[in-house]
């Protein structure tokens, strides 16, 4: 019977993610046995380890993306959880435009890995207009030859449906070939977190191969794709929040319900599969 119901709940999440309508992944367990770990951070010194991480494309002590402003400070640890906060700073922060400021941080300068499995525990930062996100990123996204086996944005979650009627919900996308023009995106496939994923923590993973890439929420599959074809280059880990709007400015409909959100990270990790 079991088998029976849970073949029938495939089909209907299937027919859901045709339709882009949010479901609970109900697909296989991620098999844990076949990976070990050799990389995490878990977050559990009393700052940020800035060997490990820097802005994401963030030169400077301010750095505009979209609707806020990225900078470091607003990445913190706090008992045992990077910290990264939303806040309103109506004089500006560090010599800054006022507007929003939150941070984006990633591990280009201090580790890469090809294949894997990546996972990410943590609790969404909830707000209006406002998304969290891991995701796996290289140059060679922007590299139109050979579509995204030279590199792909793998976007393993991403959080940007709080006032939406289902609020508990993240999606998935793969992209590559730039962001211009030529740029392909798979699509963002929707799923729902059970309890409320803004409060409470859960896990959110990728397993990547040369086959493609196979998506977990709390180690239970959501979906496959092999869209672009795998990407075969040593990609960097990515933690951001944003908001929306453009040039450091917050939309006007994104000024409400955001002051003082935060994205709780517990950890994250990276696995490689086992040598047999």
């Amino acid at each position: 019977m079991q088998k029976i119901i849970a073949f029938f709940m495939t089909i209907i999440a299937g027919f859901c993610g045709i339709f882009g309508i949010p479901y609970y992944a109900v697909g296989e367990k991620v098999d844990m046995d076949k990976f070990e770990l050799v990389w995490s951070d878990e977050f559990d010194g009393d700052d940020v380890d800035w060997n490990v991480w820097k802005g994401h494309y963030a030169w400077e002590t301010n750095t505009d993306r979209k609707g806020s402003v990225w900078n470091k400070q607003m990445a913190t640890v706090r008992d045992g959880n990077l910290v990264i906060s939303t806040k309103y700073f109506a004089e500006g922060l560090d010599g800054g435009h006022p507007g929003f400021y939150n941070y984006g941080m990633d591990t280009s300068d201090s580790y890469r890995q090809t294949y894997g499995y990546f996972e990410c525990r943590c609790k969404l930062p909830k707000g209006h207009s406002l998304w969290g996100a891991f995701w796996l990123y290289c140059e060679g996204v922007c590299d139109l030859a050979d579509a995204g086996k030279n590199g792909a944005e793998i976007d393993v979650f991403e959080s940007m449906y709080y006032d939406a009627k289902k609020p508990n919900t993240v999606s998935s996308n793969i992209h590559y070939d730039g962001y211009d023009a030529a740029h392909k995106a798979m699509g963002a496939k929707k799923y729902l977190v059970k309890g409320d994923p803004h409060s409470e923590f859960n896990t959110y993973g990728v397993e990547w191969n040369s086959d493609g890439y196979t998506f977990y929420i709390n180690g239970v599959k959501s979906f496959s794709t092999d869209f672009g074809g795998a990407s075969e280059a040593p990609e960097f880990l990515i933690l951001s929040v944003e908001i929306s709007g453009e040039n450091g400015v917050a939309a006007t409909d994104a000024l409400a319900g955001v002051d003082d959100s935060e994205f709780v990270v517990d950890y994250v990790r990276a696995y490689q599969y086992k040598s047999r």
